[in-house]
């Protein structure tokens, strides 16, 4: 029962890391490290520890996948995949400054998120550095497989600033 129960929450919750799994599921840590070796027996789970964390996926998920997943899952880059869908490329202060953090720490998480190929860093002829996301069109289905509720957040975000663009003044003109 208890080892379902892991197994089913790393399948709705791929990259999660070991303290969130014990968190979320209310099981002690060692409850939870002899169900999840006894899974990785089995190849249920899938254990990759990166960036300081151990995150757990079911086999479906390849390397690439299983990497920009974890990163995914720190709010911190999280929020840098975010920022800069809403807004763009942009520099590395302005992304900074949008999601509240220091420079050296936006610096860590962007060594991550290009490290797993979800930003690029491009240098104009002057050699600034602008922050471009690495694949748009795939980054909003990896930020709802990690953070569901940011996604439908980012979605009402994004639906208001494209209402606000074409919305048209229901006052009446004296044409």
């Amino acid at each position: 029962m208890t080892r379902e129960r892991i197994r089913e929450h790393v399948t709705a919750n791929p990259g999660i890391h070991f303290n969130e799994l014990t968190r979320s599921l209310d099981l002690a840590p060692g409850q939870v490290q002899y169900h999840i070796r006894k899974l990785k027996t089995n190849d249920a789970v899938v254990e990759e520890p990166l960036y300081g964390r151990t995150h757990y996926f079911t086999p479906e998920y390849d390397e690439r996948e299983r990497g920009a997943l974890a990163v995914a899952r720190r709010e911190t880059a999280r929020d840098v995949l975010v920022t800069l869908l809403i807004h763009g490329p942009n520099t590395p202060n302005a992304v900074a400054e949008e999601v509240d953090v220091a420079r050296s720490t936006l610096e860590w998480h962007l060594d991550h998120l290009v490290e797993q190929g979800l930003v690029d860093k491009r240098r104009d002829e002057r050699n600034r550095i602008t922050l471009v996301l690495a694949d748009p069109e795939s980054t909003p289905g990896l930020i709802r497989t990690v953070e569901p509720s940011l996604y439908t957040q980012l979605v009402t975000r994004f639906s208001r600033l494209f209402d606000g663009m074409f919305a048209v003044d229901p006052r009446p003109t004296d044409g």
